[in-house]
């Protein structure tokens, strides 16, 4: 019997997600998964954090929270929060011009700004996003509408960032584009401007009187402090630009199936933010009605109070030193092995884009059972002292067929 549905094509697997259900198919009882961007403890074991478990007791306790529906921007103290924690000591000099609402994670926050955007902004406005990027960026911008081209971020051949293509391709945009930035530990390849490059693109998007759009997904993650890590989104906003923000808290409070976060629109006029977050508002309302309820209040409850707040800094400074750790065992088991990988400690973060290609992947996959994405970028959050020389010999074949 023929079906309304028998000519719908089926759609190619997520390049992340799909590696997941990939490296769960193997049967193979060494494998290692380095796909998904998530942390690991040092026993290859999701982590729950100590101030999350507190926080939760005092929310299904405290009698304060229920299951009602939230607001559709989210609860006022959460966002204030969550403002404050991304935004620091700008929040006394600008917060007023703030519009912050509660979103679906970082990605839910990237698409009602997208969607924003696609509404109010000229048509033919372009978004420029980085090459490489995260992948979703470029998904959610077709999912909307939105006319996107890349600029030109990391070379190949230096395994470094390209600052003057960088720089060129973003000159080259049309006046008042849409800029795709991201706050810090940039993902895939972990290389980000130094500040004074970030005090260049800043002096050019004014010039160009570009529209940033920040995507801040591993605040923490880069240095192991929080407002280190936001100082680039914290210079912009000192310089008076109008921008975007989406703020994930899946990898810094380990809440990933919780799809927390925010969206905030940053103007240069309070007497905007009343139809700003009107309109915001509406385009959440059309999507989803409003957000969910208890990963928002464990977060609201860690970020108001002092003493979680201060254990939550100490587990995020443990992750992101965990997470170094491991880059640093990493890099030294290359070296054992006569492979001169300087990029991988010149990168920050989470992530380390390797400079494996597709090939190479393919024999670290195949052969190896290490799962990696197709580029070559590898989450050091997978990594644990065991598998480190596991990952290094295997990269050390990998180079050695390709040069057979």
């Amino acid at each position: 019997m023929s079906s309304l549905f028998q000519d719908i094509p089926e759609a190619p697997a997520d390049p992340i997600l799909g590696l997941n259900q990939q490296f769960l198919a193997d049967n193979a009882p060494n494998k290692i998964n380095l796909g998904v961007g998530a942390y690991r403890t040092e026993e290859g074991k999701p982590l729950i954090l100590n101030c999350i478990k507190k926080a939760e007791e005092i929310v299904d306790n405290s009698g304060k929270f229920n299951h009602e529906y939230l607001p559709i921007d989210g609860p006022t103290e959460f966002c204030n929060a969550s403002q404050r924690v991304l935004f620091g000591d700008t929040v006394d000099s600008h917060g007023k011009k703030f519009v912050t609402v509660q979103a679906l994670s970082g990605t839910g926050a990237l698409r009602v700004g997208m969607e924003f955007i696609k509404k109010f902004f000229p048509q033919g406005t372009t978004v420029y996003i980085s090459d490489p990027t995260w992948p979703n960026h470029r998904n959610i911008c077709n999912a909307v509408g939105l006319a996107w081209k890349s600029y030109r971020y990391y070379s190949r051949e230096s395994n470094g960032l390209d600052f003057k293509g960088l720089m060129e391709d973003i000159k080259g945009a049309p006046d008042r584009s849409i800029i795709l930035l991201h706050v810090c530990a940039h993902n895939p390849t972990g290389m980000d401007p130094t500040p004074s490059q970030w005090n260049e693109i800043a002096d050019l998007l004014h010039q160009k009187n570009h529209v940033p759009f920040f995507d801040c997904a591993y605040q923490g993650f880069a240095s192991g402090d929080l407002d280190k890590d936001a100082e680039p989104l914290k210079m912009f906003v000192r310089r008076g630009f109008e921008c975007l923000v989406a703020q994930s808290f899946a990898k810094n409070f380990g809440l990933y199936g919780e799809r927390i976060g925010t969206l905030t629109v940053v103007s240069s006029s309070e007497a905007v933010t009343k139809p700003v977050r009107s309109q915001l508002k509406g385009i959440i309302r059309a999507n989803y009605s409003s957000p969910p309820g208890h990963g928002a209040y464990v977060t609201q409850v860690v970020l108001t109070t002092p003493a979680l707040l201060e254990e939550w800094k100490v587990e995020l400074k443990g992750m992101a030193g965990r997470i170094h750790d491991m880059r640093e065992k990493l890099s030294k088991a290359l070296e054992e092995r006569g492979i001169n990988w300087p990029h991988v400690m010149q990168q920050i973060g989470m992530f380390s884009y390797t400079g494996l290609n597709p090939k190479q992947v393919e024999v670290l996959i195949q052969k190896h059972h290490i799962y990696l994405t197709a580029d070559g970028r590898i989450s050091l959050a997978g990594l644990s002292t065991k598998t480190v020389p596991v990952l290094a010999d295997a990269i050390q074949d990998a180079l050695r067929q390709s040069n057979m």
